[in-house]
């Protein structure tokens, strides 16, 4: 019968993707793992999330709205049907993290990934999303899963349609608002893992400023040392991100300011290649990302090698192998963690919460190995952050520590209902409450010392 299944679940997927003009294959396979020291490129999404909470921020994993499903009963694992969207494929470190996440996960809960997961590449954040969700439903998964943001509304409209399946939209800000039991939203404290690597970045300035090693291009006209950052929208999830890794450079050197330059694209090689030029070219020495191929640290690669000083810190993959002389670390997420905890909730009948996202208390977000180019007791000092982070004792967006037009905020106001308006206070006890009363990130306030150089 398991066969019999297989075979027709890959025959409705055939057909999906002849459909919907996917440009890879559908598998139902567990070879989909990739090697985080690869070169493969890395497609970020997530995208705009609306904005975050209120609750005390704790680094756990977040209550955000526990609303779940009618299960009542446990499920038999070897009856689970599992769907994964991908906007991307293997090849792209984001959609890689999830692939293989969702594979650690099963694998470590006793699913078969060959004949109980179908893996679906390239599917475009339109209408195409939804053939491919649909398709999913009537092959007869339990759970249908979409790794982008731009995903979210056609994972919706199936979920109306297909009342008995669960729809999980990863990166989403729509689950709380909706009402659906069967409509979820997952995510982490990306956050949490940015300001890390802002704290390597940071290490690495003060060595080079101790040493001497910048010159006058690379400070602004206030004497502070120029960082750059890629960007793919000016969206919330982009600027928490962004502002999370400044603040972590700030935490160890103060003196910085740092230019963000857009992409307009999640996944573009040359755009982000060209954009960290620019901010080279501007004299930046440090060069972030939040944009999802390797174009940026090659770009640094190449210029470092040119005579320049700069380094990089990536994003999703380990960038050593594109960038071996520049590359200090990248931020990533650790999927398996939250897949596993939200695939126990559906099996043991629990259901599955609206909303969950979890940080470095629960293992969901980590740096890639440290680079040989990284700063003198850079291990030490990123044990310390991370034991605070996991701990609660360090709070990312603790408002005593920067400021917006000159003066600290008492007040930032997130976008819960997704009207493009701020609806709901963030700050709580001094605090911007990221990813607490929803999954999705909520910061999109300008700090000082940030520019973007374009507006997306």
């Amino acid at each position: 019968m398991k066969k019999l299944f297989a075979l027709i679940l890959s025959l409705a997927m055939a057909l999906s993707l002849t459909a919907c003009g996917g440009s890879s294959d559908s598998d139902t396979t567990g070879d989909t793992t990739t090697d985080d020291t690869s070169t493969t490129e890395e497609s970020s999404d997530a995208e705009e999330t609306g904005d975050a909470d209120a609750t005390e921020e704790t680094g756990d994993e977040t209550d955000a709205d526990e609303t779940s499903t009618d299960e009542t009963t446990a499920y038999d694992v070897s009856d689970l049907q599992i769907g994964l969207i991908c906007v991307e494929d293997e090849q792209s470190g984001y959609d890689a993290a999830h692939i293989n996440g969702l594979t650690e996960a099963c694998q470590e809960l006793g699913i078969d990934v060959d004949t109980q997961v179908t893996f679906v590449y390239n599917i475009g954040e339109d209408e195409e999303c939804y053939d491919t969700a649909v398709n999913l439903a009537e092959a007869g998964c339990d759970i249908i899963i979409s790794d982008s943001y731009g995903h979210q509304s056609y994972m919706l409209q199936a979920a109306q349609e297909y009342t008995d399946i669960i729809f999980i939209a990863d990166t989403g800000d729509m689950a709380n608002q909706v009402g659906l039991d069967n409509y979820k939203n997952l995510f982490t404290y990306v956050y949490q893992s940015r300001y890390v690597s802002g704290v390597v970045a940071g290490m690495k300035i003060a060595e080079l400023v101790e040493n001497g090693e910048l010159t006058e291009d690379n400070y602004d006209a206030d004497g502070n040392v120029l960082v750059g950052y890629v960007g793919a929208y000016p969206y919330a999830e982009v600027v928490s991100g962004y502002t999370a890794f400044y603040l972590g450079i700030k935490s160890v050197y103060p003196d910085v300011s740092m230019q963000v330059q857009y992409t307009n694209s999640w996944y573009d090689w040359t755009g982000e290649y060209e954009a960290a030029n620019t901010l080279m070219a501007n004299g930046c020495v440090i060069i972030g990302q939040h944009a999802d191929s390797t174009g940026a640290p090659s770009a640094v690669q190449a210029a470092y090698e040119s005579g320049s000083t700069v380094f990089c810190v990536g994003y999703n993959i380990d960038m050593l192998s594109t960038a071996p002389d520049t590359a200090l670390t990248s931020a990533q997420n650790n999927w398996s963690v939250i897949y596993r905890e939200t695939l126990e909730s559906y099996l043991s009948g629990e259901g599955i919460p609206t909303d969950f996202a979890a940080g470095y208390a629960d293992g969901a977000v980590q740096i890639s190995a440290l680079g040989t180019a990284c700063a003198e007791g850079t291990e030490e000092k990123v044990a310390e952050i991370e034991a605070a982070l996991t701990d609660g004792s360090l709070q990312v967006f603790d408002v005593s520590t920067f400021t917006i037009d000159g003066v600290n905020p008492t007040s930032i106001l997130i976008d819960m209902d997704l009207d493009y308006v701020g609806d709901t206070e963030g700050v709580s006890d001094g605090v911007f409450q990221e990813s607490v009363l929803r999954s999705a990130p909520g910061f999109e306030a300008r700090i000082d010392g940030i520019t973007e150089l374009n507006n997306g």
